[in-house]
């Protein structure tokens, strides 16, 4: 174990991102950050620092415990970072979550198939008794 490590590296190896080049891609575009300043993917981080991660539309805090460069299984990495994320980011996620259709008010896009049933019979002509209609009386 290296005392420090790149943070690509690190947050590939502690399972955060799934890639590698995902990890420097975040870093690119500014997503992680240490101290509120953004990182470069080649930055080297020691154990003890607080790293957040912005995965909308929430931002992940991780304390470094263990600085690796070797992607770990899903079972020790509770001894690599703890997660030091703020309670109210979960609750944001979970109202995230809550609210991800019913922003859709009723009555608007397609209708489902219940509502074509009842539009059928209500334009189908059989329905009124229209079909003996003549037009010829009028």
């Amino acid at each position: 174990m290296a005392d420090i490590a790149r943070i690509d590296k690190w947050l590939w190896a502690a399972r955060i991102f799934k890639t590698r080049s995902i990890a420097a891609d975040a870093c690119k575009n500014g997503r992680v950050t240490i101290k509120g300043i953004n990182v470069k993917p080649s930055h080297t981080i020691k154990a003890g620092e607080v790293i957040s991660v912005k995965k909308p539309p929430i931002t992940y805090s991780f304390e470094v415990l263990q600085t690796i460069e070797k992607r770990v299984g899903a079972k020790l990495v509770s001894e690599v970072y703890k997660n030091v994320t703020d309670a109210k980011q979960y609750e944001l996620l979970e109202m995230s979550r809550i609210s991800g259709f019913v922003d859709r008010a009723r009555g608007t896009g397609r209708p489902t198939k219940k509502d074509r049933r009842q539009l059928d019979a209500f334009v189908d002509p059989a329905l009124f008794g229209f079909d003996d209609f003549d037009d010829e009386e009028y």
